[in-house]
């Protein structure tokens, strides 16, 4: 762990602790062990040991190989897992495993500390393939291949996506259709747009796939259904009937041998067939314990939920990595000297930087503590101890909504802890851009994150429905008429009126009125609501209308039902950062923790700030002190930066960065003593200093060249002589003000002699300046003083 530099000293950086040490109570500081403690949550002996186990080198990643070479070190790799038995936690124990969904998830998790390509590829391995065959299949299925996909004797396949259908799984093209005089299933894909593609292990290493095609049986499809497909033999060739291509080099991931299948009538015996949702009798009879088609695929689908929970903690800890390189390099590295003529400034100093960093890091216990939560809700649906459809259906909308935004968070935040970094994150070594180039596929597979939010946006849409299905037209009358009102309240200007008068005069209190958890939630939720409801009285016709015109009803509001189902994952969000601030005892710990929350919180109603003004929520004075309350939040949180990160407990091992060892800080100490000795030594350069006038003067130590002495005397003549000028115009100015005065009446008195006939007075002839007044001297004494006439 690093140390900072510099930490700030301004009075906005201290208004948080200065108020406590003068009531004599200590200034907030993070415990960092605790806090570690508590963010390592309800698995942290199993993520200590997969980091323990992530020491080892031979688990690196190593970004200098050909994609060739890369796949053959990530398999390498597997078969080290497999002896350190590190993926068989949630298998059943009888299979070897230990039952425990929760730990298997967080071991997976941490293995993207070693290299993303062995991450995913253990994935597909036990995540994807493996669980297909545990949660789809039956006893004989577990008995027959479990124990080796558990020992990789068997690398497998995961055979979902096709070419031409990725999201939309209920479209694909792939064909079983069963023969009942040979009890077998002709697995074959009659177009190009129904190979299967983008597929782990598919390129070289899978000897076996779990392949999801469409179930046809007595000439009815039954719709989705997941078959075993043997694939090549032992020497790796392909097996009659299965053809397959290399996708090649990636953009990212490049340690996993993606490749496309394709099948031409492949036969596999009936009981290959995963066919504890949906079985074929020997007659080819179909039968299902789920009598609804899309109930049916949607259960089946929905056990492999596995793939987006662990993703989403994938794409928390490589927040946390990304921060914790960029935060403590931002630390140590300076640029610029703003406030001192003998040291630079520190990055993370700069309030701008703070700005690109800290609600990042907001960002990121936010999305900790929202996966923690999806994490024991998985856990408690696949160990047994919760599982019903409710239950189900919770987990896989929470987990489409915050796998999409914890992956989408990921990339922008690698990006900009890259930029950051300046050139330095650019450079390989220094982990940030292969970080990005791996992470960029997370947010398309597992389920594209705006087609999951679309889901997550049915489910509320359908919650709400299922709200209003029960009552009677007086409710649903008066909830109009009550819509209606508040409408009227909020954009007619009444609600905006009434904050900014109990604000004016005072900004603090438009700050008050906003730091409260309570006015947060408030706003939070509200827009989620608000949201929800116009969206359903927009769709409300559609009911009534032919499918082509619901469905252009639907598209033209689709923007808005994802921007309703990122708002509601961000309010997720947020309630489960104020849950676990809960966990937290130590006080000065807590009250970090909820500056941190409050600029989560915050950024997210600043982020939507068009939306609470249009909408009339906030008024125009609460949302201008919305950007300095957060810079002053920023400011406080400064100092506490680098204790927030290393409670991520990362060690250098984990990051493998060069600027996150402390090489920076080195650099700059020796860069200060050289200069501190250069000063010493009173050999040190003069610095150049700029002329004080542009003109030609002559060449240093030239014949005529006037010294400073005469320079400076000839400078202060300049001065008196324009003094001496400027006095002698103001003294003109008021006697010729003064005159005008003396013959204004004059003017008058002719002007009425002009109108009576009477003869005017005589005008005064002009003052004689002396020769004495005139060069600015006074008269001599005893001298008569000239009189005006």
């Amino acid at each position: 762990m690093t140390t900072t530099v510099d930490r700030p000293t301004t009075a906005r950086a201290t208004a948080g602790s200065t108020a406590a040490n003068d009531a004599g109570i200590p200034a907030p500081a993070v415990d960092v062990a605790a806090l570690g403690e508590v963010l390592l949550g309800r698995w942290a002996a199993v993520r200590r040991e997969t980091r323990r186990m992530l020491l080892d080198e031979r688990l690196h990643q190593q970004p200098d190989l050909s994609y060739q070479d890369h796949r053959e070190r990530v398999l390498g790799q597997l078969h080290l897992l497999v002896e350190h038995g590190a993926m068989n936690r949630g298998l059943p124990e009888e299979y070897g495993g230990q039952n425990d969904p929760g730990g298997n998830v967080s071991n997976f998790e941490e293995l993207l500390l070693g290299d993303p390509s062995m991450q995913i590829k253990a994935g597909v391995q036990w995540g994807l393939f493996g669980s297909a065959v545990l949660n789809l299949g039956t006893a004989e299925h577990h008995r027959r291949w479990l124990a080796d996909i558990r020992d990789l004797r068997i690398p497998g396949v995961f055979a979902m996506t096709e070419i031409g259908h990725g999201s939309d799984v209920a479209s694909i093209g792939t064909t079983a259709t069963y023969d009942p005089a040979a009890e077998e299933f002709e697995i074959h894909t009659p177009f190009k747009a129904a190979w299967k593609d983008y597929l782990g292990n598919a390129a070289a290493h899978g000897r076996a796939a779990v392949v999801f095609a469409q179930l046809v049986t007595l000439g009815v499809n039954h719709g989705v259904h997941a078959f075993w497909v043997d694939l090549r033999d032992e020497d790796g060739n392909f097996l009659p009937g299965v053809g397959g291509e290399d996708d090649g080099h990636k953009g990212g991931l490049n340690g996993i041998d993606n490749g496309r299948l394709h099948f031409t009538r492949v036969r596999v015996p009936r009981t290959h067939l995963l066919d504890k949702y949906g079985a074929v009798a020997a007659d080819g009879t179909y039968s299902s314990p789920i009598a609804s088609p899309g109930r049916r695929f949607f259960t089946m689908i929905g056990t492999l939920v596995q793939g987006r929970v662990s993703l989403d903690g994938a794409a928390v800890l490589a927040n946390k990595a990304a921060l914790s390189i960029a935060i403590r390099y931002g630390s140590e590295r300076r640029q610029f000297n703003a406030s001192s003529d003998i040291q630079e400034e520190v990055l993370m100093d700069y309030q701008q930087h703070q700005r690109r960093l800290l609600p990042r890091l907001a960002e990121t216990y936010a999305m900790h503590f929202a996966h923690q939560e999806l994490l024991h809700k998985y856990d408690d649906v696949f160990s047994g101890r919760e599982d019903t459809d409710e239950n189900r259906q919770d987990l896989e909308t929470l987990a489409a909504a915050l796998k999409a935004l914890s992956t989408w968070s990921a990339l922008d935040t690698v990006q900009e802890c890259r930029e950051a970094c300046g050139g330095a994150g650019f450079l390989t070594r220094n982990r940030l851009t292969s970080l990005r180039h791996d992470l960029d596929i997370y947010a398309t597979f597992e389920g594209d994150n705006t087609v999951l939010l679309q889901l997550v946006a049915k489910r509320l849409l359908s919650d709400w429905a299922e709200e209003f299905k029960q009552v009677d037209m007086g409710v649903m009358a008066r909830y109009v008429a009550g819509r209606a009102t508040e409408a009227t309240y909020h954009r007619s200007g009444l609600r905006k009126l009434g904050q900014a008068f109990r604000d004016t005069g005072d900004v603090r209190r438009s700050v008050n009125a906003l730091r409260e958890e309570s006015a947060q939630r408030a706003l939070l939720t509200d827009r989620v609501e608000t949201m929800v409801a116009e969206i359903a009285e927009n769709l409300r016709p559609s009911a009534k209308l032919p499918r082509a015109q619901a469905a252009a009803l639907f598209n033209d509001n689709q923007h808005k039902i994802i921007a309703t189902a990122r708002a509601h994952a961000e309010l997720l969000q947020w309630e489960a950062f104020t849950r676990g601030l809960e966990q937290v005892e130590d006080p000065g710990t807590r009250r970090v923790l909820t500056w941190l929350r409050d600029v989560f919180g915050l950024r997210l109603i600043e982020k939507n700030l068009a939306w609470y003004l249009s909408y009339g929520r906030l008024s125009m004075r609460r949302g201008r002190s919305l950007d300095e309350y957060i810079d002053r939040l920023l400011a406080r949180l400064r100092p506490h930066a680098l204790d927030l990160v290393a409670a991520f407990e990362l060690e250098p091992e984990h990051l493998r960065a060069e600027i996150a060892t402390g090489i920076e800080a080195r650099r700059q100490e020796e860069a200060a003593e050289h200069y501190r000795r250069l000063r010493a030594s009173g050999s040190a350069p003069v610095k150049e200093k700029a002329p004080l006038k542009e003109s030609a003067t002559p060449a240093a130590g030239a014949p005529g060249e006037k010294t400073p002495e005469e320079l400076k005397k000839e400078r202060r003549a300049e001065k008196q002589a324009e003094r001496r000028t400027d006095r002698r115009t103001e003294r003109r100015t008021e006697r010729k003000h003064e005159r005008r005065l003396e013959l204004k009446p004059l003017k008058k008195a002719a002007q009425r002699a002009a109108a009576t006939g009477e003869p005017a007075a005589e005008p005064a002839p002009e003052p004689v300046e002396s020769p004495e007044r005139s060069a600015g001297a006074e008269p001599a004494a005893g001298a008569p003083v000239p009189q005006d006439v």
